[in-house]
């Protein structure tokens, strides 16, 4: 037997091995199923319903935007300073939008029921103020933070004259695209739904990564 042939059979052969073992449903199921984590068709599953004209490619995207981050912060009564698990959030959120250059995003500020509606429409506005200078402080470009919106002590997730932390919040959601947009062309939209992709992927199970593929590009650990 060539020399050349022998991994490529004994590869073959456990394959044909690990598929025995798996259970008599193994065979019929989805190419890649066996490293699906939950999430591997949702990018196909999204780019469908947007090319149907189920959903906008802005909907599309703040689908994920809300699945993949927190896109709701909360502060304490009468302050528009987030606390370290609102911060923690907007980070999460920052990293996801650098992620994206092409998205434009919009926050909106919230309060509770307590105090006139003047008072509380300018907290709105301060607490999402807080957060896009916070985001901005994560490496977010200013210019794709769209413009701010106060809704006040008008939209309660809870209806109560009380102090309801719930109420008092900030929502971050994706406004539109770069250049006021509210489409990408398809290439564009291909390459966000292709990150999809590649963010979903993990590696098979029991897979080994034996080299660092930068090690054969420069010759082997040594660099020699």
């Amino acid at each position: 037997m060539p020399g050349a042939l022998r991994p490529l059979i004994i590869a073959a052969l456990a394959l044909a091995l690990a598929g025995c073992g798996a259970g008599p449903d193994a065979w019929n199921a989805p190419a890649g199923a066996a490293i699906d984590e939950g999430g591997f068709g949702a990018a196909t599953r999204a780019n469908l319903r947007v090319q149907s004209g189920g959903i906008s490619q802005v909907e599309g995207l703040n689908e994920r935007f809300s699945a993949e981050t927190v896109p709701v912060v909360t502060f304490p009564f009468d302050s528009a300073v987030p606390g370290p698990a609102a911060r923690a959030a907007i980070a999460r959120q920052a990293d996801w939008i650098r992620q994206f250059p092409e998205a434009t995003f919009r926050i909106f500020g919230h309060t509770d029921l307590v105090g006139s509606d003047a008072y509380n429409r300018a907290l709105g506005r301060r607490r999402a103020e807080a957060v896009l200078a916070e985001l901005v402080r994560n490496g977010v470009a200013p210019g794709r933070l769209e413009a701010l919106v106060s809704y006040g002590e008008t939209q309660p997730l809870i209806v109560t004259r009380g102090r309801e932390r719930a109420n008092r919040r900030t929502v971050t959601e994706v406004s539109g695209f770069t250049g006021g947009r509210q489409r990408l062309l398809d290439g564009k939209y291909a390459q966000v739904i292709y990150r999809g992709y590649v963010e979903s992927a993990v590696p098979p199970p029991g897979l080994v990564r034996r080299a660092d593929p930068a090690a054969f590009a420069s010759g082997g650990e040594s660099g020699s």
